[in-house]
């Protein structure tokens, strides 16, 4: 009985994750703490489940398709009945714009996947509590307002024990403002009293032009493996104690913030030199080069710090911490255990990247990319065998935008999973399309890119079965081009994934082979048709007669084990001739033609190449 009634007083949750791995994972965890938890895998859902039964808390995925976690968050704020539900996001984005898209749209944490169950209740448990304290500071207003319209008659009576009950509800709201904005933790300033205090120094400037000020965002290198490897009660030490050595060389007017996780953020006020900012980050990296003498462990760690110098031109506050986070990525980016000031062009970029990504998530849903075709040439007859087909994104502003630009973009935000199968789909109709016109009597083949992203999708096979069926392609005019990393990254379920490929008679071609793990040992284990010698290798055949690189032996290793070898970027006749010498069996490069859309592309076919 007792067990129940701990539950339910502990809060009630809801779970928004379109993985459901992650939701039975984080579910189980929860309902062993006490919490009683719903979970839905989408945000329609969530929006229902919210208004039918107020949760206490939501934990909310970001990337989940038709409604993103943002979308949800910012429905959930518009709605008088749901607005005052704290809001944690949970996500694999680490990115400085994702975190502060997180909070800009009304959420009031941010949890970085892989996350630490720790981490997550403690930080559920700070949410939880700040919202009890709420709702203890309106409860004690109604209760002292309900007495003093009952005691008016009794004033003279009562007057003392109302002067006793303001006294105590002062205190309870000092106590309670002071945890609301304070880290329980380490006992520091947290993110509420660091903004209000950055607020007051930027309206400070704007009055006072001497004044001078700088916030430091700095970011612990090494905590997860001290986390990991020492558990995370010696973390929290570790934190505490990182929080003690910081106060100790600050200024009494400065603020040192917990902000969360191992962020810690500095406000530096009345600086007499804005360049003492960076003095004192220089002084924190060597005071963070001694070892942390913990209760049962000796502990180094060293940190990345990012510098905002404050000035007038700052509206916000939030951009003056979002600026200081991103000068500190650019320092771990730089090596770690550094300093870097912030340099408008860092935000430039920054908001580029934002809107690429906007751009693409509006060319998915217009249909704005193309699909270009390269030839596959086998070089010993100089008839064209296959074609790649090559995703381009013909923008409505800029006109074609290179793939270098916005393919990490795509794999980094997961776009490249629909623009994937669709490029699929595209190339397999086109190939068809030829096949039924008989333009040519040889076997033509079309080869795909799969992306580490896709090859890991659960549903993979199912797309793939979908699409052949629908453009009634025969599986073995399909080549699917994959990177050793996707192979290795997670082997046991390549192979599963790989089985079924061949079960289906669609080959498999290893991209830019040799620019990876280079471990000869998984192509025993994997059955490939294909090897694809990178360009990088294919440049070196220039350089000198002698100079054949790792190309003999990619190609006679290859030719053993059955599998056939296409060169990569050929584009002079010296590097043909010595890939024909060497018996290489196909080739594609801007020697044969350069990419080209479908209908230029019927022309080589029906055209002998020169």
């Amino acid at each position: 009985m007792n067990s129940h009634q701990d539950f339910t007083n502990k809060g009630n949750i809801l779970l928004v994750d379109d993985t459901p791995n992650n939701l039975r994972l984080l579910s189980e965890l929860l309902s062993e703490q006490g919490y009683k938890v719903r979970s839905v895998t989408n945000g329609q859902t969530a929006l229902k489940a919210a208004l039918a039964k107020l949760p206490d808390i939501i934990l909310l995925d970001i990337n989940m398709p038709v409604m993103n976690g943002y979308e949800v968050c910012e429905k959930l704020k518009s709605d008088e009945i749901t607005r005052v539900i704290p809001v944690i996001f949970l996500s694999a984005l680490d990115e400085t714009i994702d975190k502060v898209k997180a909070f800009s749209v009304g959420g009031v944490d941010y949890i970085t996947k892989p996350f630490q169950i720790e981490e997550v209740l403690i930080r559920v448990e700070n949410q939880l509590a700040l919202r009890a304290a709420q709702v203890k500071i309106l409860q004690l207003n109604a209760e002292l307002e309900m007495r003093v319209k009952e005691r008016t008659c009794q004033l003279e009576v009562a007057n003392q024990e109302l002067k006793q009950e303001i006294i105590e509800r002062k205190r309870v709201q000092n106590q309670l403002l002071h945890m609301a904005l304070h880290d329980p933790l380490t006992g520091l300033p947290n993110r509420a009293l660091f903004m209000e205090r950055l607020e007051q120094a930027l309206s400070r400037s704007k009055q006072q032009p001497d004044y001078q000020f700088a916030v430091l965002f700095l970011d612990c290198d090494r905590f997860k493996i001290v986390n990991d490897s020492l558990g995370h009660l010696v973390g929290d030490e570790l934190l505490t104690s990182l929080a003690r050595r910081l106060e100790s060389f600050l200024s009494m007017v400065d603020t040192l913030a917990h902000l969360g996780g191992d962020e810690f953020a500095i406000l530096l006020e009345e600086l007499k030199d804005i360049n003492i900012a960076s003095l004192v980050a220089d002084r924190i990296l060597k005071e963070l080069s001694h070892p942390f003498q913990l209760s049962r462990h000796e502990v180094f760690i060293s940190a990345s710090i990012g510098i905002a110098l404050g000035n007038i031109d700052y509206e916000k506050p939030e951009y003056l911490l979002r600026d200081a986070d991103t000068a500190m990525y650019r320092a771990k980016a730089l090596g770690k255990a550094r300093y870097h000031v912030f340099d408008p062009a860092m935000h430039q970029g920054a908001i580029q990247l934002l809107q690429l990504e906007t751009d693409l998530r509006k060319a998915i849903n217009q249909q704005e990319f193309l699909v270009y075709y390269q030839p596959i040439v086998a070089l010993s007859t100089s008839k064209i065998i296959g074609f790649e087909a090559l995703v381009r994104w013909h923008h409505p502003q800029r006109g074609l935008v290179s793939p270098a630009e916005f393919i990490p973009v795509a794999e980094e935000t997961g776009l490249i999973t629909p623009i994937g199968a669709w490029v699929l789909r595209e190339a397999c109709q086109q190939l068809r399309i030829w096949q039924e016109q008989k333009l040519t009597q040889e076997p033509l083949t079309i080869s795909v890119n799969l992306s580490v992203r896709q090859f890991s999708q659960p549903n993979l096979i199912e797309q793939i079965d979908e699409i052949l069926e629908e453009t009634k392609l025969n599986p073995f005019s399909l080549k699917l081009e994959i990177t050793e990393s996707a192979i290795m990254d997670n082997s046991e379920s390549a192979k599963a994934i790989i089985h079924e490929l061949k079960r289906r008679k669609i080959q498999l071609s290893i991209d830019d082979f040799g620019t990876g793990y280079s471990s000869l040992s998984y192509l025993h284990l994997f059955p490939i048709n294909t090897l694809k010698i990178d360009k990088s290798f294919v440049n070196r055949l220039d350089k000198s007669q002698e100079d054949m690189g790792l190309i003999p032996a990619i190609m006679s290793m290859a030719h053993t084990m059955g599998m056939d070898v296409v060169a990569e970027g050929i584009e002079t006749p010296e590097q043909l001739a010595k890939l024909k010498a060497l018996n290489c069996d196909f080739g594609q490069g801007y020697i044969f033609s350069k990419p080209l859309e479908s209908k230029l592309a019927v022309q080589l076919i029906t055209e002998p190449l020169r």
